[in-house]
């Protein structure tokens, strides 16, 4: 009896450490939570609730309306301009950035002399103020005196209406999101380069791997699947949420040329107030950006070596 009752008393405190262990994990988590709450979870419901009326930015009356805001939106020709000018954007930007950031470092950890500097150089883009920047890069692309054509002319090649142009803005834009996430993408490669084992490049010439090129392809991409598949992700949504250059460079000309979706929504939400409308369309966005992470997931996880 007594064995049984030291048993009890023992199966009671640990179920109380149990809930103790709870409460305070609970506890812990509870302000994080919260913050999700109020700065995800219900902004999110606040945009679809607003989607299924007229709401007007400074009108007092709003009315339920449906899904005819949704409905609208197909029929819309500028909402149409901005998901294809921001489909050819991300199209433009990601695979460049990535392949680029990817070989920069390679170079640089293949490099020990001057790493740092080549690495802090490289991710100055990714911390430097957009805005700012931007006026930097319209002064580089102007048609007249700015050092990119003046290079085309030195080599005769014919100078290019970078921002001006409804047939080059967008690559315009492109080339100004390429040198902004480059750096990002590099260092995420760079830690990703670290991670992996030197005893696999040994391993991997004894076995007959004998160039660099070998080595890469049997032992750096797969081993870089998972940093890539991050890289890859992150680079595309943040392609997908251009803005801060076309607002100051182009405001979506010339003729909505470089109309892309967040300036889309900018404007209908701020310039014509039409808060209904323009939540309706972030709504859009935002199913857009969860397909394309699943999709993107689901597609390369397949592929993705993971140590």
């Amino acid at each position: 009896m007594a064995e049984a009752g030291a048993a009890t008393s023992r199966a009671r405190t640990s179920e109380v450490r149990v809930r103790q262990e709870e409460y305070a994990g609970w506890r812990l988590s509870a302000p994080v939570m919260l913050l999700v709450i109020v700065l995800l979870i219900a902004p999110t419901i606040a945009v679809f609730g607003l989607s299924l009326t007229d709401a007007e930015l400074g009108s007092s009356e709003w009315h339920f309306i449906g899904v005819s805001n949704y409905s609208d939106l197909a029929g819309d020709r500028t909402f149409r301009i901005s998901i294809w000018n921001t489909a050819r954007f991300v199209l433009l930007v990601a695979p460049a950035s990535v392949a680029l950031g990817l070989g920069l470092a390679l170079l640089i950890e293949s490099s020990v002399e001057l790493k740092g500097f080549f690495r802090s150089a490289f991710f100055l883009p990714v911390v430097s103020l957009t805005v700012a920047m931007a006026s930097v890069w319209q002064y580089l692309m102007h048609p007249t005196i700015g050092p990119i054509n003046q290079m085309f002319r030195l080599v005769g090649l014919p100078a290019i209406n970078w921002l001006s142009s409804s047939d080059w803005v967008l690559t315009g834009l492109a080339v100004i999101g390429i040198w902004q996430a480059t750096g990002f993408a590099m260092v995420l490669f760079l830690a990703g380069l670290t991670a992996i084992d030197p005893q696999l490049y040994q391993a991997a010439e004894i076995d007959g791997a004998k160039s660099p090129l070998d080595r890469f392809r049997l032992v750096t991409w797969p081993m870089l699947g998972p940093t890539t598949l991050f890289v890859t992700t992150v680079t595309m949504i943040n392609a997908l949420k251009v803005f801060e250059t076309v607002y100051t460079l182009t405001e979506g000309g010339p003729a909505k040329a470089s109309e892309v979706l967040l300036w889309t929504i900018f404007k209908q939400g701020f310039t014509y107030l039409q808060i209904g409308s323009a939540s309706a369309m972030a709504v859009v966005f935002i199913v857009v950006l969860l397909v394309l992470v699943v999709l993107q997931t689901r597609v390369l996880d397949r592929r993705v070596h993971y140590s």
